[in-house]
């Protein structure tokens, strides 16, 4: 089936937020619907799935429908979630013969379960927009499911959240974006996220990723790496799927650039920023794979029994095209890693596919490695967990799982941290002042709930005296009295033009402001971009909140998006004045629902 370009992305990709600007683009492309078969996996089809000699794939467990998520317990316990029954189930293979024993167990139920992690004895299951946690009994039976965070965005196309914890002992989510391509009004929806375990804190780690499921932690260098799902409707062999490195702070290109910082024809960045200068704060990707193949759940061989030239590399689920002519994918894929730098992907099971590539007989997703280091695939569409052993010669026993270090994730995340407040840095140095008030609190009172994300969550009015010879001036919004980050940036704005001595409440919550024109904003500490407000944990006493107007002689030569220490460092010897107003905030209660 083949639809023009045009036609095909204005249907499947069109942004419900944000009108698409008219900038000259004209492109037209063939498109492709094809979506194989599903076949009965009989022994006789099983026969024809392929691993690299010395492999052998049989099936652990079979009847299990809507299989997706995998996760091995430390005793050897696999837990299984199902997405279309909403719910996971508990298998053990107690003799050892690489059959699960009996029938599945069912040890929780909770709408759209998909993402499995386990840490410290606990359980902690994710669906749309919630997180849980339970105790796991000593028969593998869960205790009563906790909710520790219940306000992840809605998901649109990509609800199958994942999560997994990284060396640093904090849980990262995946949240995949609501659309194709789209100006997403939710700064956490195609990011992934970073919580502390209990859930009470989380920011935005990495953004512009339309839907990384599969991440993971290499094994010696403790950096993170995931594959992301490409734009549709480019083509059979567009977007490439993205292996990234993933990093702090950093923007991935989605929805307006792509691949190796290629740049999509439809969208249009908000704020009148240019799609150049959206692919000048993007990161390319390090490797591409075929379009469409659809990454999944991604682990690296750290507890593998498989031969030691697979240690270090990791291993990735592709679930299957359907946008293409050719299928892609229905396999698993190896990453071959050198030095702990990815240096190709390639196939390592496949014969899922069936009948010439008409039909096929599993479509993976779940992947992991069981206790004994053979490697357990879950397959969504036949319900079959298939069982890749090693059994060639010099085949050994599992090791320890090799813990990856802590040190990347830590730096990262502490970028910024136990600092000064940006008025106190040798960065701000100035002996002139700026007077600043505002309509909507007093110096040292308390802030409105709505200016909180405990409400509303828009910015208050702020007003200045007019500073002599200043060419703009910059905001800086900080919190000294948060934790575990202090302080905590809740705003960055700056090349607000010199003859502006004030802004509204609730100034527009993206990168560049076109009223006034050319105003830019940068990352907060929560990783989004703009104005947020005051959320400190409920019961603790009001926090302070510095409002910093700084005078500057000059317009800054800043990107969209930057954080706070880029922003210091290009104002360093051009301040002429500074001056704050402290406003106070507190939650004494959780707010109604």
């Amino acid at each position: 089936m083949k639809r023009a370009f045009a036609a095909s992305l204005l249907a499947m990709a069109v942004s419900g937020a944000y009108a698409q600007q008219g900038d000259g683009t004209q492109v037209s492309l063939d498109n492709n619907i094809f979506k194989p078969n599903k076949v009965e996996a009989t022994p006789e089809r099983m026969r024809g799935i392929k691993a690299p000699a010395g492999f052998t794939v049989t099936p652990f467990a079979t009847g299990l429908k809507n299989a997706r998520i995998i996760a091995v317990a430390p005793n050897g316990d696999v837990y299984l979630s199902r997405r279309d029954q909403g719910d996971v189930l508990l298998l053990r293979d107690a003799n050892g013969d690489g059959r699960a024993d009996g029938p599945a167990v069912t040890v929780a139920n909770r709408a759209g379960a998909h993402g499995l992690a386990i840490r410290d004895n606990k359980l902690y299951l994710i669906t749309v927009k919630e997180v849980f946690a339970a105790d796991i009994k000593p028969d593998g039976r869960l205790g009563e499911l906790n909710m520790l965070i219940g306000d992840l965005p809605d998901s649109g196309q990509h609800p199958n959240r994942t999560i997994a914890f990284g060396p640093d002992d904090m849980l990262y989510i995946s949240v995949g974006s609501t659309c194709n391509t789209c100006n997403e009004s939710n700064p956490e929806n195609a990011t992934i996220l970073r919580a502390s375990k209990d859930g009470k804190k989380r920011s935005i780690f990495a953004s512009g990723l339309r839907n990384t499921i599969g991440f993971g932690w290499h094994p010696q260098t403790g950096e993170l790496w995931g594959l992301d799902h490409g734009i549709d409707f480019l083509g059979d062999n567009q977007q490439q799927e993205e292996l990234n490195k993933i990093e702090h702070g950093k923007m991935y290109g989605w929805p307006h650039v792509y691949g190796a910082n290629e740049i999509y024809p439809q969208s249009t960045p908000v704020g009148e920023i240019s799609k150049q200068q959206w692919r000048e704060r993007s990161t390319p990707m390090v490797l591409g794979y075929t379009a469409h193949a659809a990454p999944m759940q991604l682990v690296f061989a750290n507890q593998s029994a498989f031969p030691a030239e697979y240690r270090g590399d990791a291993f990735a689920t592709m679930r299957g095209s359907w946008n293409r002519k050719t299928a892609s994918g229905y396999e698993i894929v190896r990453v071959r890693f050198e030095n702990g730098q990815p240096k190709g992907i390639e196939p390592f099971v496949t014969g899922f596919l069936t009948d010439g590539g008409k039909t096929h007989i599993a479509r993976p997703v779940g992947l992991a490695f069981a206790r004994d280091g053979a490697m357990l695939m879950a397959d969504d569409g036949n319900g079959v967990i298939y069982r890749i052993a090693y059994t060639g010669a010099g085949s050994t026993p599992a090791g320890p799982a090799v813990t990856p270090p802590d040190g990347p994730m830590k730096e990262q995340a502490n970028k910024g941290n136990n600092v000064p407040l940006a008025n106190k840095r040798a960065e701000t140095q100035s002996s002139g002042s700026v007077s600043v008030s505002s309509p909507s609190f007093r110096h040292q009172g308390m802030l409105d709930q709505k200016y909180s994300e405990y409400a509303d969550g828009v910015s208050p009015a702020l007003s200045w005296k007019a500073v002599p010879n200043a060419k703009s001036y910059a905001i800086i919004m900080e919190d000294p009295d948060s934790k575990p980050v202090t302080p905590t940036v809740h705003w960055l704005a700056w090349n607000i033009p010199g003859t502006i001595t004030s802004v509204p409440e609730g100034v527009q919550e993206q990168p560049r402001l076109s009223d006034p024109d050319g105003v830019l904003q940068g990352r907060n500490t929560r990783g989004s971009m703009g104005y947020y407000g005051p959320k400190p944990p409920v019961g603790e006493p009001a926090h302070h909140y510095h409002f910093q107007v700084y005078a500057l002689d000059t317009m800054l030569d800043v990107p969209f998006g930057s954080d706070r220490d880029t922003l210091l460092k290009a104002m360093q010897g051009h301040v002429i004045g500074k001056g704050e107003i402290i406003g106070k905030y507190g939650q004494k209660q959780k707010p109604q629902k």
